[in-house]
């Protein structure tokens, strides 16, 4: 039956909020151990509570949390692209069985580079003089690497490549693209902040959803501006090559006679 005018409109609506909300629930769901520890950050009472607590997310996180976040960001990509009526529990399962390794070797690469930068600042950051403005290199470098992660999963659900390949990229793609790699930041702390600020019912249900589809949308743009330019310069390759052949008919010819 489809839907025509303002039902039509709420109709709509209402899809878009039933999968987005399926979708967060089930990321929530099967990266739990990962989200509990969130939760005990907020009510740990010294400093050592929270490093054990932030230690148990590094270590559960490449296990749990990356590939349930893969299996979202495989959802956002058939709703970005286009494919919006795809079963939610099937695409969200099979995505998680398929990018488990990857998606763990990744985690496990990310935790481990996230946690060297951490410390690396911390370190820097009690220093004095000069030595001590190291620490916002660190800052800076923690950022980009925390970006990277974005990227990965977009890769991962995008692209068929091996695991050491979509690490590569993702940080080439972080570092070539700058502006845009900036405006997957800043996009998903806006929806951060209103989700933690303004309308907390939106965590449960909508953040991490929203955040997937938001960073895919970003990256989907920037990489089909990459396969332009590269169909535009094999084109032109292509192009130079038979006006070389055909100059060297050209001269050929006119040896021969």
């Amino acid at each position: 039956m489809e839907f025509r005018g303002l039902m039509g409109g709420f109709y709509r609506i209402s899809e878009w909020i039933m999968r987005l909300s399926v979708t967060n629930v089930l990321w929530i769901v099967t990266a739990f151990p990962v989200f509990f520890f969130v939760l005990n950050l907020f009510v740990a009472t010294d400093e050592q509570q929270v490093q054990a607590f932030l230690l148990a997310i590094a270590v559960l996180a490449p296990f749990t949390l990356f590939p349930s976040t893969s299996a979202m960001f495989a959802l956002a990509r058939k709703w970005v692209t286009g494919d919006g009526d795809v079963p939610l529990l099937k695409t969200f399962f099979r995505s998680y069985k398929e990018n488990y390794l990857q998606s763990m070797i990744g985690g496990l690469f990310f935790m481990v580079l996230l946690t060297v930068l951490f410390f690396n600042f911390r370190f820097y950051a009690g220093q004095t003089g000069y030595t001590g403005l190291l620490a916002y290199l660190f800052i800076a470098l923690t950022v980009m690497a925390f970006l990277a992660v974005f990227n990965f999963f977009c890769i991962i659900v995008h692209l068929h490549m091996k695991t050491l390949q979509l690490i590569k990229n993702a940080l080439l793609i972080t570092i070539g693209q700058p502006v845009r790699t900036i405006l997957i930041g800043v996009s998903n702390v806006v929806v951060l902040y209103i989700s933690i600020f303004q309308f907390t019912f939106l965590l449960p249900f909508f953040t991490g959803s929203l955040i997937a589809i938001v960073t895919f949308w970003h990256f989907h743009n920037g990489f089909r501006k990459i396969m332009t330019k590269q169909e535009e310069l094999e084109a032109k390759r292509a192009e130079q090559a038979e006006q070389a052949a055909a100059e060297a008919d050209a001269e050929d010819g006119q040896a021969s006679r």
